[in-house]
């Protein structure tokens, strides 16, 4: 069952949450060095390439799913998931001193499609 029409607000973050997946994801394949300008140096290339595709296969999935308007429970699950994932993975990788402090403004996207998520979820008879 899809979400119904009374849930705009996380079809709309959904929405956002897929094109910021299509973009990041794409953004290794498009120029290595404007790449490694924002993020830093890396030395495993199919590495970032590897989760750039698997980032942009989730954006092109939540995209598709919103503009078909199916957008089920465990669609919005997967959204979720994908951003509790890279939040723990930037923050932990930053401290770590791993990747490059600017991973920090990707958590900061990933921790705001979270909350604005869960301001959906309560958005049943507004």
């Amino acid at each position: 069952m899809a979400l119904s029409s009374f849930q705009p607000r996380r079809r709309n973050v959904l929405a956002v949450q897929g094109a910021y997946y299509l973009v990041t994801g794409v953004a290794p394949f498009v120029s290595r060095r404007w790449f490694e300008r924002v993020t830093g140096p890396k030395t495993e290339w199919w590495l970032v390439q590897t989760a750039g595709a698997l980032v942009g296969v989730a954006g092109a999935g939540l995209t598709c799913a919103v503009i078909r308007e199916r957008v089920t429970p465990e669609v919005v699950g997967m959204a979720v998931g994908w951003a509790l994932s890279l939040t723990v993975i930037d923050v932990v990788h930053v401290a770590r001193r791993r990747i490059a402090p600017s991973y920090l403004l990707d958590a900061g996207v990933e921790v705001a499609i979270l909350a604005a998520l869960a301001m959906g979820e309560n958005e049943t008879h507004a």
